[in-house]
């Protein structure tokens, strides 16, 4: 009688269950489903997902978009950069406000804080003059 060395064969029913398995969620990776079943090669059930497998990620990336996607996209992107180059103004507006009062303040000898609190809201309050 031959031996066969140790080398298993399984049939094609057999693979396509282990592969089912695993794309449908039974076991979280081919090394949990080898241990499962006792495959004992380390790269036979990866093998058999790349053969058999129907839920393999595509090596390429398909891009479905209509044909004025790409233009709005361009123009979104580019009121993006606008709002972001605005924005970047404001807070330089801003940071030069506060070191202008924080000058103010020390040049007169106020209390900035104080001035604040009691100047709250009185600036936004008031009705402008057209």
């Amino acid at each position: 009688m031959g031996r066969n060395n140790g080398v298993v064969r399984y049939s094609e029913a057999y693979k396509l269950q282990v592969v089912s398995e695993i794309e449908g969620g039974v076991y979280g990776s081919a090394h949990e489903a080898s241990e499962a079943y006792g495959i004992t090669g380390h790269t036979t059930v990866k093998r058999w997902l790349r053969e058999y497998g129907r839920s393999q990620p595509l090596k390429k990336v398909v891009k479905v978009e209509q044909e004025d996607e790409p233009s709005e996209v361009r123009r979104l992107q580019e009121r993006v950069r606008q709002l972001e180059a605005a924005l970047a103004n404001v807070v330089m507006d801003q940071a030069l406000d506060q070191a202008f009062f924080g000058i103010l303040c020390e040049r007169t000898g106020t209390d900035a804080m104080e001035f604040k609190k009691k100047h709250v809201g009185s600036a936004r309050t008031r009705p402008t003059r057209k």
